[in-house]
C-alpha cells in the first residue's frame, strides 16, 4: 500500500541530526523544520506564504520575517522572489521561493566559521599578552 505525504500514516519527514549542532534557536528550528517538511526532495525548494508558515507554527508574520532572515545568515537557506501573472492586474509579486542548502555544506560552513573566530580570538589573546609584556617594568 502506498501513502500519500498528508495520509494518516506516513506523514512525516525527516530533519537531520547535523541541524542541533548549529544552536538554533526555537523559533528557527520551527520555520526550518516547516520548509524542510513542505520542500520537494528533488528540487530542494519550496514556497509557502509568510502567512501559512507563521499559521503552522504559531508565530506572527513579522516573527516569521525574522527567523528567515536568520536562517539565511546561517546559510541554512536562500529566498529568492518570485512573481505571479493574474488575469486583472497583470504581474505582482509572489510568495518567496525557499531553497534548503545541504546540511553538509551548511556543517562545513559552520565550523569554518567558529574556527576563524578561535584563530582570531586567539591572536587577540596573543597581541594583548605581548602589549602586558611591553608595559610591565622589567
Amino acid at each position: 500500500m502506498r501513502y500519500s505525504k498528508y495520509s494518516g500514516r506516513g506523514n512525516f519527514f525527516s530533519l537531520p541530526n547535523e541541524i542541533f549542532q548549529l544552536g538554533l534557536n526555537a523559533g528557527e528550528l520551527s520555520v526550518y523544520s516547516f520548509l524542510r517538511r513542505c520542500e520537494n526532495h528533488r528540487t530542494h525548494q519550496c514556497w509557502p506564504s509568510i502567512k501559512t508558515i507563521g499559521e503552522a507554527v504559531g508565530m506572527s508574520e513579522n516573527t516569521v520575517r525574522k527567523y528567515i532572515r536568520q536562517l539565511e545568515e546561517r546559510n541554512l537557506i536562500t529566498t529568492e522572489p518570485t512573481e505571479v501573472i493574474t488575469k486583472r492586474s497583470g504581474r505582482r509579486n509572489g510568495n518567496l521561493l525557499f531553497t534548503l542548502r545541504p546540511i553538509q555544506e551548511v556543517i562545513d560552513q559552520y565550523y569554518a566559521r567558529q574556527l576563524k573566530e578561535l584563530e582570531l580570538a586567539t591572536e587577540r589573546q596573543r597581541v594583548a599578552n605581548l602589549l602586558r609584556e611591553q608595559e610591565s617594568p622589567a
